[in-house]
């Protein structure tokens, strides 16, 4: 079910004990089962109590120093006690666990989940024991070939429970999912849904916006769906002008409130226009990861850190890469102000040929836009990035993804980034015929750093398979070491402050280039850690390409880009 904190829970953060399994033994052993010995005779070789004990939500390799770079078998154990009174439903819901899941309670497997980014949850109303009841669950972090991600991808692999997990009590009957939000291309006309679970008796909705004195009366189906269309003179959310307006659903047996934001994006021709005005997207890639702490971001407090770098770089937008963050980047990012680029880990080496994987992307798709469809800062769902052409299926894959997505939420724009794209001639090439698909062109280029300028910065030509579509550079940068100043300046072996300024500067001159561009997005707020970057002077596991370092520190770079930001108002 959808927003959380509007509901009755008991949360389960806290210390869990854990077992760390790197032979995959538990299952043979049945650890689900926290068998003790009860007879003399009796012989039990594994215990969760005294052992380990690990903090969720986090993830477990910054927790001991022996799991640092672990991928594997995590058991993790949590007792509680819980009184549910008649008539009333009780669920355990997860935000995110990474990667592969298997949850138990009281002995008994409730179910699996795969993908380490998205919440799910399991009823446990007819389980629930007024005694001590105990939920085990097994996560595996490994990477895996069929997976999503799959194997080799540029980020650090955080694994365990991520994100919160708490305990939700419902009646019998309740709202289970809602869509308030603008119709397409209107400003003031809401086309929307309520959802109930529990009932296959039609039930009076009433949904109200006090502050606008709207009162809407509706009754859903036998199959507990009610559609809700109405108009008002809204307020617009904007970036300037982050508008909430607390809404109020009421069910037969159910209450539930939310802040939603109402605005109205679009494309016309190569604009991106919000609210009926052409928007430069001013923007900023963001992994979810604290650096000063060395560790997985996963509470408000560590969101408002990120969000404030973001809110001071000058930016209006945030591109939450390469997977959904935990819903308080979005939510908080919502009300400061800052649009919200959300991103399926489809990258790069993905096998869109297997069935399954199709499956699991548009479970992933489904489980995305569920939680987060009510959120008006979200302006555009990004189905991919830096996918090749000449991956079996890709395009079959995709296309049929993109259009699901638009079945899904027709109110939000699509993107797919490529990074293939061809650049001959200081030329570039985006004819990959795909973006055809996708409402924008978004396009990875690391001219400068990996590629080497073939020409002036200011006479960089542009190909486009559709020049009718507006473009973003959704990634640029190159890597620098934070007070690495006494290198060479021009060679990017120097790993240079000053170098990875340059890159910058030029960047900036090429931008006037391209008569279609709608936004740009640097490559990175901060430094992150990646096993893949192993330099061992300038990198030692970190991608250096952040503004920030992994202390915070400002880079030269990030007072070029600031400039450049405060020069688009």
């Amino acid at each position: 079910m959808i927003n959380l904190s509007a509901r009755k829970l008991t949360s389960l953060n806290g210390k869990w004990n854990t077992i760390i399994d790197p032979n995959g033994v538990g299952d043979f052993h049945k650890f689900w089962e926290d068998r003790k010995p009860e007879k003399k005779t009796d012989f039990v070789e594994y215990s969760f109590e005294n052992g380990d004990v690990l903090n969720v939500p986090s993830d477990f390799n910054t927790q001991m120093t022996e799991l640092t770079y672990y991928e594997g078998i995590v058991w993790y154990k949590k007792t509680f006690k819980y009184d549910l009174k008649t008539n009333k439903r009780l669920f355990l819901h997860f935000g995110a666990v990474n990667y592969l899941t298997d949850v138990y309670f009281n002995g008994k497997l409730l179910g699996t989940h795969e993908g380490g980014f998205t919440p799910f949850q399991f009823e446990i109303t007819n389980l629930i024991s007024n005694s001590e009841n105990s939920i085990v669950v097994k996560v595996n972090n490994k990477k895996v070939k069929e997976g999503i991600p799959s194997e080799g991808y540029d980020w650090f692999n955080y694994g365990g429970i991520t994100r919160d997990v708490n305990l939700i009590e419902t009646p019998q009957s309740f709202i289970e999912d809602y869509s308030i939000q603008l119709k397409k291309n209107s400003n003031n006309e809401v086309l929307g849904w309520v959802k109930i679970d529990g009932t296959t008796i039609s039930q009076k909705i009433k949904l109200s916006i006090p502050e606008l004195k709207l009162n809407v009366k509706v009754k859903t189906n036998d199959s507990g769906y009610a559609p809700i269309q109405f108009k008002a003179k809204f307020n617009l959310w904007s970036p300037g002008n982050p508008k909430l307006y607390r809404i109020e659903i009421q069910s037969g047996l159910d209450t539930i409130s939310d802040e939603i934001g109402f605005r109205n994006i679009e494309t016309n021709g190569t604009k991106i226009v919000l609210n009926g005005k052409p928007v430069f997207l001013k923007a900023i890639n963001i992994h979810e990861e604290m650096p000063t702490r060395v560790a997985k971001a996963y509470s408000e407090k560590d969101a408002e850190v990120l969000l404030n770098w973001a809110k001071e770089l000058g930016c209006n937008m945030v591109r939450l890469a390469h997977y959904p963050h935990n819903e308080y980047m979005v939510k908080l990012a919502e009300k400061k102000g800052l649009m919200i680029w959300e991103e399926l880990p489809v990258y790069q080496h993905i096998e869109f040929s297997n069935e399954k994987v199709q499956q699991k992307m548009d479970l992933m798709l489904k489980e995305m836009i569920k939680r987060d469809k009510n959120r008006s800062a979200i302006i555009i769902w990004s189905l991919s990035n830096e996918t090749y052409h000449f991956t079996k299926s890709r395009d079959e894959a995709l296309i049929k993804l993109v259009k699901q997505c638009k079945i899904l939420d027709s109110t939000r724009l699509t993107t797919t980034v490529i990074s293939t794209q061809g650049y001959t001639n200081n030329t570039f090439d985006l004819s990959d015929p795909l973006y055809n698909y996708f409402d924008i062109i978004s396009v990875n280029e690391y001219i400068g750093w990996y590629t080497p300028w073939q020409g002036l910065p200011k006479d960089t030509k542009w190909k486009f398979v559709n020049d009718t579509k507006p473009v973003i550079i959704s990634e640029f940068g190159g890597e620098a070491f934070y007070g690495s100043t006494k290198q060479p300046k021009d060679e990017a072996s120097g790993w240079s402050e000053e170098y990875q300024e340059q890159i910058y500067k030029d960047q900036i001159e090429m931008f006037d280039t391209n008569p279609n561009l709608a936004g740009v997005c640097p490559w990175i707020l901060c430094d992150f850690r990646s096993q893949s970057r192993l330099h061992p002077i300038y990198q030692r596991g970190w991608n250096r390409k952040g503004l920030l370092s992994d202390k915070g520190e400002k880079k030269k770079a990030w007072y070029v880009m600031k400039e450049f930001y405060k020069s688009k108002n």
